[in-house]
């Protein structure tokens, strides 16, 4: 494991710390190809430069989010901001379904929106699969 992730995760209280640990194990499994690091101070994995999940610590929960997730068509998934992304909150280890996350993280492999050159593009998303 990336050991700036790892150490995020150990800065996390005892139940913070179960969720994220399931989290980064389960990614790095199914996106064994995906380049991992901290981003924006939080863990985010790439595929060819594109971010396509991560998660973060919120206030009450931890946020898993995916960039391109409004495109799964998955009702476990929440939008989030107003271009492609949708998460899901954890509060406790236990609500993590891995059937479930293992279903997104196949969709973040294979449903992405250009990311990495929003900048570039003004802001203006294009679809790259």
């Amino acid at each position: 494991m990336n050991q700036e992730i790892q150490a995020y995760n150990d800065s996390q209280n005892a139940e913070d710390k179960k969720i994220c640990d399931i989290l980064s194990v389960e990614i790095n499994d199914f996106l064994q190809e995906a380049e991992s690091k901290i981003w924006h101070r939080h863990p985010v994995w790439f595929l060819d430069g594109n971010p396509v999940a991560g998660y973060s610590k919120l206030k009450d929960s931890v946020r898993l989010l995916f960039w391109s997730g409004q495109s799964f068509d998955e009702s476990g998934l929440q939008n989030e901001g107003s271009f492609k992304a949708a998460e899901a909150r954890y509060t406790s280890a236990d609500q993590i379904n891995i059937d479930d996350l293992k279903r997104w993280l196949d969709k973040a492999r294979n449903i992405q929106w250009d990311y990495k050159n929003i900048v570039k593009r003004k802001g203006v998303l294009i679809r790259l699969k």
